[in-house]
């Protein structure tokens, strides 16, 4: 008979697959339920366990306890009564009565209490599905966690999914115990801050009495959005659409639509008073790969108002002032860029879309960047940038069309540095030369030549002082003080070629030299073994070398910017700007802000905004918490009135408290603002979802510790 003898590793590898099925078959046992309590008896003809007294189970990751407790550990059902609580990573369930399977983590919860953050309830009943669902039927819920809440959803049924959403069908909304609304159903997502409806009653100058409502919807998980529908007493009715979207494969992006028949009231009679206006806006972003971007926006905005009445009417400005205030004139476009392994490339096109303002089209404009790159092993660097682009400038209607220009446009510049050091000095030497291509000019077109050589020179000094000193508690720990010197230096000789003396090079030449000066002094030290700044001021001029062009002719300095950072505590900052012109010997503006910070929510800050021929503004805030509950704000702008011009006094001044309500907070906010009258608005917000409010408005107003609207 002949015998087969396995090779040592097979019979080693049989051993192992064995011994992984043995511990895999120990593992897939079902884990005994392990129960404490003041009394814990078994019964062999029920094969159950009663416990009473403190009870508490836990079983993969699921923790029972209540009073009195009797559980099958073959079938792992079981029975809680008694202050009965059950509770995992998804939330807590609270009920007189429990009914549960330890395995497949379902069951049923008698006069139940349940938490799954952020929401509280109450229920004549809860069915635990899954571990991933229950359903609470004839409850409520709420994010105030007390027994008779502030506010509440009363339904008739409510599908929990933690940390999804929140699912509830006939509800009744309710502030105390006062109904206020009736919604069929209602779904909050746990993942968006925002709830489904928002309402914004008010009163403005402009608007008269007005009320903007937003409903937000889902049509699928890329799809969601809001439906407006809004009324505005000296306008009429709006409505429209937004829609947020996300393709998963071309990228994602809004669209909005917003559209009114505007009766305008406030026209003389048999002027027109009655005006079709509309916007439609797409934008929309696709990362085609990890180094191609695209990214386009599209502003279509018919306005007949503004044609028949002039320019000063705008829809963006009368309908969504925080988006006009941002951008009057939104441009349509189509960007490309694309990334290579040591340069970019760019495609723009640019088109005008709405004719009754100016627009400088780009049909196209492509850029090419190759940035600073060493040349193989050599110590030069090479830069370069190209462009090309056709420009059409249109005018704004009714100005005709013959009056638009175009141009053709390409241009380029190298450039070669070479860094290196002196003793203790950094120099970037460079020549570089760029080329001006025109086709439209008095020559029919233009070739500009601009050479330009220059360098920059940089040093650091500095100097350790051994200070220990904590007078005036500033905590003086050493002190470095830096002096960082730089120059940069250029030299641009321009050359203009007409047609008709290109062949020889003939054409004006002008060249210029400058010089860009800075010089920096830092002061840092050490506390608790951290580097700290504790001062940093600089100063920088251009010094143009006999210019040959330009209203000045000889050699002369610009104006001194003077900036200062100054931290002489933790809890204190100041920052500086001034212009001085030496010339005239005045300075032309200056800023300074200096805050005291205290804590958290607990700021004091003064400003002045100086300008020789404009305002001479000083601003005050004050933003306090005075207890957990209270907050209170302040805000004021005066002008000093250096300038005949502009009137003197108080120009804004706002006021705001803040009350914890435990799940609202309320802000009040009184806003006095000149030439513009006052507002006064009261807003709600739900600390659950913060972004949520339901506002009461005098006047629109873009305020300093506040916000307004939602479109």
């Amino acid at each position: 008979m002949k015998v087969y003898r396995l090779p040592f590793t097979v019979l080693l590898a049989i051993c192992y697959l064995l011994l992984a099925a043995i511990v895999y078959a120990q593992d897939k046992k079902a884990e005994p339920i392990i129960v404490n309590g003041d009394i814990v008896e078994y019964s062999t003809k029920d094969k159950e366990v009663t416990a009473t007294g403190n009870v508490s189970v836990s079983y993969q990751g699921t923790t029972l306890t209540c009073e009195k407790l009797t559980v099958n550990p073959d079938t792992k059902d079981g029975v809680a009564e008694g202050n009965a609580r059950l509770e995992d990573e998804k939330g807590v369930i609270e009920g007189s009565r429990i009914i549960y399977n330890f395995q497949a983590k379902s069951g049923m919860i008698i006069d139940s209490e349940f938490r799954s953050n952020p929401f509280f309830g109450k229920a004549e009943k809860t069915d635990k599905i899954s571990d991933e669902k229950f359903i609470s039927r004839r409850g409520y819920i709420s994010t105030c966690s007390y027994d008779e809440p502030h506010y509440r959803f009363k339904s008739r049924k409510i599908d929990f999914f933690p940390h999804e959403k929140v699912k509830a069908t006939a509800n009744t909304f309710y502030v105390g115990r006062m109904p206020l609304a009736y919604l069929p159903q209602y779904t909050q997502s746990l993942k968006d801050p925002l709830m489904h409806v928002q309402l914004v009653p008010g009163k403005s100058k402009n608007w008269g009495p007005y009320v903007l409502s937003a409903w937000k919807y889902s049509i699928t998980d890329n799809i969601k959005g809001r439906i407006y529908s809004d009324y505005r007493d000296r306008l009429g009715v709006a409505e429209g659409f937004g829609a947020n979207y996300d393709t998963k494969i071309f990228g994602k992006g809004d669209f909005k639509y917003y559209y009114t028949q505007e009766r305008a009231k406030g026209f003389e009679e048999g002027i027109p008073a009655e005006f079709q206006r509309f916007l439609i806006r797409l934008r929309h972003q696709w990362n085609i790969d990890e180094r191609t971007e695209l990214i386009s926006e599209y502003y279509k905005i018919t306005d007949s108002k503004r044609i028949i009445h002039g320019t000063e009417h705008n829809v963006l400005k009368d309908y969504f002032p925080r988006e006009y205030e941002k951008d009057s004139l939104p441009l349509s476009y189509v960007s490309l860029h694309r990334t290579f392994d040591y340069s970019s490339l760019d495609f723009l096109m640019q088109k005008r879309i709405n004719r009754w303002y100016d627009q400088e089209e780009k049909l196209p404009e492509i850029k090419y960047t190759f940035p600073s790159l060493q040349l193989g092993e050599s110590p030069f660097y090479f830069e370069n940038l190209s462009s090309y682009v056709n420009y059409n400038d249109k005018n704004a209607v009714p100005s005709p069309s013959w009056d638009d220009t175009t141009e053709n446009r390409f241009e380029t510049m190298n450039k070669i540095s070479l860094p290196a050091k002196a003793s203790f000095f950094k120099l970037v030497p460079f020549v570089s030369s760029q080329q001006n291509f025109h086709d439209k000019d008095v020559y029919g077109w233009t070739l500009i030549n601009i050479f330009t050589v220059g360098s920059e020179v940089t040093t650091k000094f500095y100097r350790l002082f051994n200070i220990k000193s904590d007078f005036l508690g500033l905590d003086i720990n050493d002190l470095r003080h830096i002096i960082t010197p730089t120059a940069n230096y250029s030299y641009a000789h321009t050359s203009t070629m007409p047609t008709s003396k290109a062949k020889f090079g003939g054409g004006a030449s002008t060249g210029n030299a400058s010089v860009v000066l800075e010089l920096s002094n830092k002061l840092q030290t050490k506390r608790k073994n951290n580097k700290v700044d504790l001062a940093d001021f600089r100063i920088s001029s251009n010094y143009a070398i006999r210019p040959k062009s330009g209203a000045k002719r000889g050699s002369s300095f610009s104006d001194f910017l003077f900036d200062l950072e100054l931290i002489p505590y933790s809890w204190m900052r100041i920052d500086a700007d001034t212009t001085y012109n030496h010339y005239q010997d005045y300075v032309s503006n200056a800023n300074y802000d200096v805050t005291f910070d205290f804590g958290e929510e607990r700021f004091i800050a003064f400003g002045q905004r100086y300008q020789r021929k404009g305002g001479n503004e000083i601003t005050y805030s004050f933003n306090w918490r005075l207890s957990p509950k209270w907050k209170f704000l302040l805000y004021q702008r005066r002008n000093r009135g250096h300038v005949r011009s502009i009137t003197r006094g108080l120009k804004e001044q706002e006021y705001s408290i803040s009350r914890d309500l435990h799940c609202w907070t309320v802000d009040f906010t009184y806003n006095v603002k000149r030439g513009e009258g006052e507002t006064v608005w009261l807003i709600f917000r739900l600390k659950a979802f913060p972004e949520v409010e339901f506002n009461y408005n005098q006047m629109y107003h873009a305020p300093k510790s506040g916000s307004q609207g939602y479109h």
